[in-house]
């Protein structure tokens, strides 16, 4: 995997293999992985930064992370729910 998924694996190191699984199946996961991997990077960048929005702008990706996150921990959640089959008749 490329780029945020292998930056998501990183983070979640517990999930690893649920998130390389998900994300061979999933570009709109892949492309989270890779929107969550940016964000990270703008905040290292901002907390580098000696310009006077440096701490609105920390504030805010920190935010944006940790809404990601929840976001993609929910997405591994629900793609981990194997639905029931009905009863045969």
């Amino acid at each position: 995997m490329a780029n945020g998924v292998g930056f998501v694996k990183s983070c979640l190191k517990d999930r690893a293999d649920a998130i390389e699984e998900f994300a061979l199946r999933s570009e709109g996961f892949r492309d989270l992985c890779d929107d969550f991997e940016i964000a990270n990077n703008e905040k290292v960048r901002w907390e580098r930064s000696t310009a006077p929005e440096r701490d609105e702008r920390l504030a805010e990706y920190r935010e944006l992370i940790d809404s990601m996150r929840a976001e993609i921990e929910q997405t591994l959640d629900r793609a981990a729910v194997v639905p029931f089959k009905p009863p045969r008749r």
